[in-house]
């Protein structure tokens, strides 16, 4: 169970730098979406676990990243250049 927690922290930190190095002006502080890709993928692997046991480590790994992807999705903001003005601004 340790590996399998440790393997998904890793995972949630590398989905989310390169999350983070691929969209920088889309998403907030650097800090905090390193921490939601590993908080996301630790819970993702606990919530896979708790489902299946302990013997299927794959689907655990992809149940974590699966929870780290969504968590870093509702990290993004909309781009700038599709954002529309009110006409009363």
């Amino acid at each position: 169970m340790f590996l399998e927690a440790l393997g998904s922290a890793l995972l949630g930190l590398a989905l989310a730098w390169a999350a983070a190095y691929r969209l920088p002006h889309r998403l907030p502080a650097r800090s905090l979406v390193l921490s939601t890709g590993v908080a996301g993928a630790l819970f993702g692997a606990f919530l896979t676990h708790t489902a299946l046991g302990s013997g299927h480590w794959l689907v655990i790994l992809i149940g974590a990243a699966a929870v780290a992807a969504a968590l870093l999705s509702l990290l993004l903001r909309p781009e700038e250049r599709f954002r529309r003005r009110s006409a009363t601004a």
